[in-house]
């Protein structure tokens, strides 16, 4: 089985001043979250599409489904976990539950707030990961990166060729994500950053999909703005 899970447990504190989490937040009089959500509905080798929320939001995010989408019986709303990772192994646990899952079983995760992703990138993450354990989405850095332990003293200057810059989907085959996430130790969790760093701590090749620079995340007031310009440059051609 192929699924999706839309991680949607940020609650926007980078935003700034905004009453609710920012995968609500509108564009163009459409939450966020619900743009993505439809570039996922439009793939049908999804068997199901999980959205993870935040407990206290899991009714509001029902609802603006609801309002915006209707009814569609390949979307689920689960509660989240206490971060990212802990939100991924909630939506594994509930297709655990619901329908088991066999070795070949896939799941394609996603940032709610990169609502820019296109079908492409979709399709690539799925027909990797049907090959591979583990895929990330990723462009190359365009920018010279900058290692500081400080972040006051330069450390290290690595090649700019060699670096890239992560996005999401990321996507594994489910039972060696677990099986990697149960074998990490508490400090190995601590410092993770994504999913993805936990199968590279476990020696898995990860494989790369080539991502976009417009698939942004949305998670400052000027990536609103741009995300804004983004969308009303589409709806203008």
């Amino acid at each position: 089985m192929i699924y999706a899970e839309i991680l949607a447990g940020g609650k926007g504190t980078r935003m700034g001043n905004i009453n609710m989490p920012k995968q609500f937040i509108t564009i163009d009089g459409t939450p966020i979250i619900i743009h993505t959500i439809e570039k996922f509905i439009l793939n049908d080798r999804f068997e199901k599409i999980l959205i993870v929320s935040p407990k206290e939001w899991i009714n509001y995010t029902k609802d603006i489904i609801k309002k915006h989408i209707g009814e569609n019986n390949r979307l689920v709303v689960v509660e989240g976990g206490s971060d990212r990772n802990e939100s991924i192994m909630s939506g594994i646990h509930y297709i655990e539950k619901e329908f088991g899952i066999n070795d070949d079983d896939v799941i394609v995760t996603h940032d709610s707030v990169r609502p820019f992703l296109t079908h492409r990138i979709i399709e690539e993450n799925i027909d990797e990961v049907l090959k591979h354990g583990a895929v990330d989405t990723a462009i190359e850095a365009v920018d010279t990166i900058l290692q500081s332990e400080d972040g006051e003293i330069i450390d290290n200057i690595p090649i700019r060729d060699t670096m890239f810059q992560g996005q999401t989907p990321q996507s594994f085959h489910i039972n060696t994500l677990v099986n990697h996430y149960n074998a990490l130790s508490d400090d190995e969790k601590t410092i993770l950053t994504d999913a993805c760093k936990i199968c590279a701590l476990k020696g898995e090749k990860v494989k790369i999909v080539k991502g976009e620079l417009f698939n942004i995340k949305i998670t400052t007031p000027y990536d609103l703005k741009v995300a804004k310009a983004i969308l009303q440059e589409r709806i203008s051609k």
